[in-house]
């Protein structure tokens, strides 16, 4: 199982220098996990950017995956990982999420790079 976080998501819709890498993995619906935080993180990001319709366009190609909710067992995880790591909340209830369905977090995002289970990929450009 994989779960490409925001930032990852951002460089794959928009095209950018790294959108390749996350690609197999995006498209690889059948192995992919989207926490509702990261459609948040998105949605927003895209909404500020560009426009409500093509934040929702994009959320659509997200929910191609199988969406995971934020419930208890991820939150308690999360904080827990917040603690530890000094993470921001939606970093950590992402990591947390990926951690208890043994999935694979796919990141550009510097913060992930060394930990366990992450896939960091260094952002270029």
């Amino acid at each position: 199982m994989n779960i490409v976080d925001s930032s990852g998501w951002v460089e794959y819709l928009t095209k950018g220098v790294n959108g390749p890498v996350f690609l197999p993995i995006v498209q690889d619906t059948q192995n992919l996990l989207v926490p509702t935080i990261t459609i948040y993180e998105v949605f927003k990001r895209v909404l500020q950017e560009m426009d409500a319709e093509t934040a929702l366009q994009i959320t659509g190609v997200m929910s191609l995956g199988k969406e995971v909710v934020l419930d208890r067992e991820i939150a308690i995880e999360a904080a827990k990982i917040s603690a530890d790591r000094k993470l921001a909340m939606a970093d950590s209830i992402i990591l947390a999420t990926a951690r208890i369905f043994e999935a694979t977090l796919w990141t550009q995002d510097a913060h992930f790079q060394g930990i366990e289970g992450v896939r960091y990929v260094e952002k270029k450009g």
